[in-house]
C-alpha cells in the first residue's frame, strides 16, 4: 500500500496509520481464527476505559459508578476496519475487504487503561470445541518474530485459562502493554465461539503501536 501512495511527484513520502484502539485487540484475536476457519459474522460489545476518551475526557460525574452505552463514531469504525485488516491486499495496492458482517456496541466504563471486548463469532467452517480455538491462538506465530524489534512483544497473543481473566487492572500492561490477552474461549449457544479479549488502548492501540510500525518500517528499509 505504501508503494501505491503518491503524495509527491518524486515518489517520496507516505502515511502509515494505526487501526482503531478497539479494532487492534479484536483483529489480533481474529487473525488466526479467520485464517483457519473463516469469519462470517461478529457480534461484540466493547468496554472502553476512560483514557480512550483523551483529555479532558469524560466528566467524572458522568462516569464514576456508571456505564455510558454509546461512544460517538466508534461503532462505525469497529464495523469497517476489521474487514480491511482481515482482507486481501491486491497487486495494485488496494484492499479487497473480507466479507464479514459486524454488529458492535461501544461503551465507556470506569476503568483507567485497557479496552475489554466480549465477542461472539459465526465461522465459515465448524469448530469442534473451544480447546481447538485456544490451541490455535497459542500456536500462532507473529510475522514479526525474529526481526528483533524492540517494541515487539515476545507473545503478542496470550490465552488465559482462568475464566476470570483477562482483567484491565491486572493484565493491560502485560509485555509492556503490547500484548493482547484472550480468555473465556467457549462454544457459543448462538453461532460458533465466544471469547473476551483485552489490550492496552494507549500503548498497543496507540503510541506503542505507532512505535512498532516505525520499527518495522526501519527494518524494511522504508525509513
Amino acid at each position: 500500500m505504501i508503494d501505491a501512495q503518491n503524495f509527491d511527484p518524486s515518489g517520496k513520502g507516505f502515511i502509515v496509520t494505526n487501526p482503531n484502539c478497539v479494532v487492534v485487540p479484536l483483529v489480533m484475536a481474529l487473525r488466526p481464527i479467520h485464517d483457519e476457519f473463516g469469519v462470517d459474522q461478529i457480534m461484540l460489545t466493547s468496554l472502553q476505559s476512560v483514557s480512550g476518551a483523551g483529555y479532558p475526557g469524560v466528566a467524572s460525574l458522568d462516569i464514576l459508578g456508571n456505564v455510558i452505552p454509546y461512544i460517538s463514531g466508534e461503532e462505525d469504525k469497529i464495523a469497517w476496519e476489521p474487514r480491511k485488516l482481515l482482507g486481501r491486499l491486491e497487486s495494485d495496492g488496494s484492499v479487497l475487504e473480507a466479507d464479514i458482517a459486524i454488529q458492535a456496541t461501544a461503551t465507556r466504563v470506569p476503568t483507567i487503561e485497557g479496552h475489554l471486548l466480549t465477542v461472539t463469532v459465526k465461522l465459515d467452517r465448524q469448530v469442534r470445541d473451544a480447546n481447538e480455538i485456544a490451541l490455535l491462538l497459542r500456536s500462532w506465530k507473529s510475522p514479526l518474530e525474529g526481526m528483533e524489534l524492540p517494541f515487539a512483544p515476545k507473545h503478542p497473543l496470550w490465552v488465559y485459562d482462568d475464566p476470570r481473566f483477562p482483567q484491565p487492572r491486572k493484565h493491560a500492561y502485560a509485555e509492556n502493554g503490547m500484548q493482547a490477552g484472550v480468555g473465556r474461549i467457549r462454544k457459543a449457544n448462538i453461532w460458533d465461539i465466544s471469547f473476551v479479549v483485552l489490550a492496552h488502548n494507549t500503548v498497543r492501540g496507540a503510541a506503542g503501536g505507532a512505535i512498532l510500525n516505525a520499527e518495522l518500517l526501519v527494518n524494511k528499509g522504508r525509513l
